[in-house]
């Protein structure tokens, strides 16, 4: 091969000095590129007395559950390499400093695909967020609320949360709404902050027999077609991974 010159992505310029003709490797498989353009992000970002206390309760580490299922989840898939998970509060993503701080700088590239799963007041915070990013032009790939709390004027009073009712912007959007048949003290608090009334809005919107706790559950349990928020989450990211980023 002559010597040539290449562009590196950097925009700089590189000589590649000629080199002889190799016999062909007897590993023709697949190869996987690292590139910026090719991993995805995905914000898990917890509710009331979740990742700290809530007046003197917590934390529970709700979100951290399904955070931990997902993570090990994309661990197996052998794409682990594609992928940036971050697990947040509530009030990480709430103002502008905050979210700077917690959220841009997660986001090396715009083109990067953004998932945000939320539960309770992160579900309400991270509705909030996605269109946030989106009006910054990010790419809001899907949003799971689970669970989604924070209409009550009370709970906006004593919490970090937006006041106005969420817009969500997403190419695809996943609400879980806990109907337990045997509601226990965490449905009392989520009665308190008011469950957040979505009548219309979400490509999957599910009702579950479940508590309002009980992140995980809601993650990985079914809520369209036997598949759950995790498989179409899961399926989302891998189809971008395959088509981007294998050659």
């Amino acid at each position: 091969m002559e010597a040539q010159t290449v562009v590196l992505p950097s925009g700089k310029t590189a000589t590649l000095a000629a080199s002889p003709t190799l016999t062909p490797s007897e590993n023709q498989g697949p190869k996987v590129v690292e590139a910026t353009n090719c991993r995805v992000v995905v914000f898990f970002i917890g509710g009331a007395g979740d990742k700290e206390s809530y007046y003197m309760a917590g934390p529970y580490k709700n979100i951290e559950e399904v955070f931990d299922n997902f993570d090990n989840r994309m661990k197996r898939s052998g794409r682990y390499d594609f992928y940036q998970s971050h697990y947040l509060g509530y009030g990480d993503v709430r103002g502008g400093k905050d979210i700077d701080k917690n959220v841009y700088k997660g986001i090396p590239d715009k083109s990067m695909p953004v998932y945000i799963v939320g539960h309770s007041l992160g579900g309400w915070n991270g509705a909030h967020l996605s269109k946030i990013l989106s009006e910054k032009e990010y790419k809001v790939e899907m949003l799971i609320t689970l669970d989604p709390v924070g209409e009550g004027a009370l709970v906006w009073l004593g919490s970090d949360i937006y006041f106005s009712k969420p817009e969500p912007v997403s190419g695809y959007w996943i609400n879980v709404r806990a109907t337990p048949k045997r509601p226990n003290s965490s449905d009392s608090i989520a009665n308190f902050g008011e469950q957040w009334e979505i009548g219309s809005g979400p490509d999957v919107n599910a009702h579950m027999d479940i508590n309002h706790a009980s992140a995980l559950g809601m993650f990985v349990n079914a809520v369209r077609d036997g598949a759950s928020a995790s498989d179409i989450l899961f399926e989302s990211i891998i189809s971008y991974i395959d088509g981007g980023c294998r050659v």
